[in-house]
């Protein structure tokens, strides 16, 4: 476990830093059309988001870490990923952008997909493959949005 916490630290201040570069621009900055725009509801939902992060990582880290050590936790884990889906349609379902409900959209079911896929926690063994499933694999998973949101 002591090799995910940095990993979850850094992937919660990588959604964190995306939602805050959504932030509406200065009125000079608008005025000579530098930097990106985005809407004030985009930028409401990346915050949502990033809370979603937040709040899931730890629980999707230890029900992972959970069926490594036991393969029985493995239901547990599929609720944790559910859940976890569940919240990032939650976040953007209301969203003004019609991108960004239909990415929440997807990288809910990509993450319910997942849940259902056996093969994938048979290969949860050791830590290094929890890093693995939390690394580049979650930001895949979580794609769809954090697109909307840098």
């Amino acid at each position: 476990m002591r090799r995910i916490v940095p990993v979850l630290i850094a992937g919660g201040l990588l959604l964190t830093a995306s939602a805050c570069g959504t932030a509406p621009q200065s009125p000079s900055a608008a005025a000579t059309g530098a930097g990106p725009t985005a809407e004030p509801a985009v930028a409401e939902t990346c915050l949502a988001l990033s809370q979603v992060y937040s709040s899931n990582m730890a629980p999707l880290a230890q029900a992972l870490t959970d069926v490594a050590t036991s393969p029985s936790a493995t239901a547990q884990a599929q609720r944790t990923f559910d859940n976890f889906a569940t919240a990032i349609q939650d976040a953007t379902k209301a969203s003004a952008d019609a991108g960004l409900r239909a990415d929440g959209k997807v990288a809910a079911d990509q993450l319910r997909a997942k849940a259902k896929d056996a093969a994938f926690f048979k290969t949860i063994k050791s830590s290094a493959d929890v890093d693995k499933a939390l690394g580049s694999t979650l930001t895949e998973w979580l794609t769809p949005v954090q697109r909307h949101c840098s």
